[in-house]
C-alpha cells in the first residue's frame, strides 16, 4: 500500500523533475554564461577532471551580466511589455467572445451539447499553423473581409488589418477561443439550476440571477480559461510573426530571433528565464487564492 501510494504521489513530481527542472537548470545555466566564439558556444563549462576544484571555478564563473544586459536595453522590456499588453487584452476579448458561447451551450438540451461540443472542437483537428495562415487572404487587403465591406458599400477602400497589432488579437482569439470555453463550459454545466429557480422564486429576474448566481459560481472556470489563454498568448511566436509582421513586437519573436538569427543562446536563455519568471507569479497567487478559498469554504 506504501509502495503504490508513494508511486501515485511521485510519478507527477517525477515528471516535474525530467520534463520542467532539469531543463530549467541547464536554461538557467546557459543564462548565466557568456557567449563565445568557436568553441564552446558559451563558456564556462564544467571539468569534472579537475574535481572540487573544476566544480568551484566553474560556479564561480558564472555571472548574472545577461539579465543586466536586459535591463538595460530598451527592446526587450519593450518586448515584455507589450507582450503582456497584447495577451491581457486577447484574454479579455476571448472571455468576451467565449463565455456566452459557453453559456449557450450550457443551456442547450442534453441532445445538442455533444454536436455543440464537437464544433468548438473541430479546429483542432487542423494544422495550427494552416488556420492562422487562412487569415491572410481574410485580413490582406485584397482578402475577403474587406472584399464584404466594399460590396456592402460599408468602407471605400481596403482596410490595413494585416500586420497589426489587430491581426494578431483576431489569430490569437481565433486560436486559443475553444481554450476558454471548455473551462467556463465544464463550470456552467455543473452549476444546480434549482439555484436560479429559486432565486427567481425570491424576486430576482434573471439577469439579476446571472450577475448573482451565475457568474461567481463559474469563478473558477473564468479563471482557468483565463490562464489557459493568457500563458500561451504571452509567449506566442507564430501568430505575430504571420499576421502581426516586424511592426508586432513580442518577446517570443525576440527569443526566437536571439536564438536562431543572433545566435546568442546566454541572452535568448535569459530572456526566456525572465518570461518564466512572469509566468510564475500569477500562478502562484492564483494558487494561493484557491487556498485560501478552500480554507474559508470548510
Amino acid at each position: 500500500m506504501n509502495l503504490r501510494r508513494l508511486f501515485l504521489i511521485g510519478t507527477p513530481y517525477l515528471w516535474l523533475l525530467v520534463f520542467f527542472l532539469i531543463p530549467f537548470v541547464i536554461v538557467l545555466k546557459i543564462a548565466l554564461s557568456d557567449y563565445a566564439i568557436s568553441i564552446p558556444p558559451y563558456t564556462p563549462t564544467l571539468d569534472l577532471s579537475a574535481g572540487w576544484e573544476g566544480v568551484k571555478s566553474f560556479f564561480a564563473a558564472l555571472d548574472f551580466e545577461n539579465f543586466s544586459f536586459l535591463a538595460s536595453d530598451a527592446l526587450y522590456w519593450k518586448a515584455y511589455l507589450s507582450s503582456l499588453q497584447i495577451a491581457a487584452i486577447s484574454t479579455i476579448i476571448t472571455l468576451i467572445v467565449g463565455y456566452p458561447i459557453a453559456y449557450g451551450m450550457a443551456q442547450a438540451s442534453d441532445e445538442w451539447r455533444p454536436t455543440l461540443m464537437m464544433l468548438v472542437i473541430l479546429p483542432f483537428w487542423t494544422s495550427f499553423l494552416i488556420r492562422i495562415y487562412s487569415w491572410i487572404g481574410i485580413l490582406s487587403n485584397e482578402g475577403f473581409l474587406n472584399q464584404l465591406l466594399m460590396w456592402l458599400g460599408i468602407i471605400d477602400t481596403p482596410l490595413t488589418i494585416l500586420n497589426t497589432n489587430v491581426a494578431v488579437y483576431v489569430g490569437i482569439v481565433y486560436a486559443y477561443l475553444p481554450f476558454m470555453i471548455l473551462p467556463i463550459y465544464a463550470a456552467l454545466e455543473k452549476l444546480d439550476g434549482s439555484l436560479i429557480e429559486a432565486a427567481e422564486d425570491l424576486g430576482c429576474s434573471r439577469a439579476s440571477a446571472f450577475w448573482l448566481i451565475t457568474l461567481p459560481l463559474s469563478k473558477p472556470g473564468v479563471i482557468a480559461g483565463c490562464f489557459l489563454v493568457f500563458i500561451p498568448a504571452l509567449g506566442e511566436f507564430v501568430i505575430p510573426s504571420i499576421l502581426g509582421g516586424s511592426s508586432t513586437l513580442m518577446i517570443g519573436k525576440v527569443l526566437f530571433e536571439e536564438f536562431f538569427s543572433n545566435r546568442d543562446w546566454p541572452v535568448a536563455s535569459a530572456v526566456a528565464v525572465v518570461l518564466l519568471l512572469i509566468l510564475i507569479v500569477p500562478i502562484i497567487l492564483f494558487q494561493r487564492n484557491e487556498q485560501k478559498q478552500r480554507e474559508a469554504n470548510q
